[in-house]
């Protein structure tokens, strides 16, 4: 099949070196940083926060969450152009809610005498949120659909990319506390572009499974 958006996604793979030279000009992390605000999320909750490591301070940081498990990861903090953290809130709320009603008036999608109408969308929050407020696996998942929609625009964008759950979850939550303000972080993402001789995953075919095993259609 012949499309730009195949093209794009025929291209992208999972980077396993990066350049440690090259960054990503800020023109493109603007459409990118953009792209990831306008994800998609169940009842438009955008329950998200995207904490972006970017400067050598907050890359030792980061380096240093490494040192329990998973360092085989390490070397991206480095040598990848920038590190981003996809956190979400897990303990989302209607209080949480209010600021999405707030912009869908300020942005005329809801009239202001229509506030109110726009909170029956809450029903989803308590059929998601337990005894004890937390609705962490509902609020989580949404994160992946911020991801997916991140990895698609990078191949669009021609940067590389490697979406990585093997981080320390505990040790990355403490250490960036700060900036997560409450939020928790489980996957990351390395952006950044491919070595150019030492990246044996760029030299080796695109292999999915064949569309009868994973395409229905009735």
């Amino acid at each position: 099949m012949t499309h730009p958006i195949i093209e794009d996604l025929q291209w992208r793979y999972t980077t396993k070196k990066y350049d440690s030279i090259r960054r990503v000009s800020a023109d493109d992390l603007a459409v990118l940083f953009e792209a990831m605000r306008l994800s998609a999320s169940s009842i438009n909750s955008q329950p998200w926060r995207f904490v972006v490591i970017e400067s050598e301070a907050a890359k030792r940081r980061m380096f240093g969450t490494f040192e329990r498990m998973h360092q085989f990861n390490q070397t991206h903090v480095f040598d990848s152009s920038h590190f981003i953290l996809f956190a979400h809130n897990p303990d989302y709320s209607r209080r949480d809610f209010d600021k999405v009603v707030d912009q869908y008036v300020t942005d005329g999608r809801v009239k202001p005498e229509d506030r109110e109408k726009s909170y029956g969308a809450c029903r989803f929050i308590d059929i998601n949120t337990d005894a004890s407020g937390n609705n962490d696996a509902w609020t989580m998942a949404q994160t992946y659909l911020a991801l997916g929609n991140t990895l698609h625009t990078l191949a669009r964008l021609r940067i590389d990319s490697t979406p990585i759950e093997g981080i320390d979850t505990e040790l990355v939550n403490k250490e960036f506390a700060r900036e997560l303000g409450g939020f928790r972080c489980h996957v990351a993402l390395a952006i950044g572009y491919r070595h150019p001789e030492n990246d044996h995953n760029a030299k080796l075919p695109k292999s999915r499974l064949k569309m009868e095993e994973v395409l229905v259609r009735v």
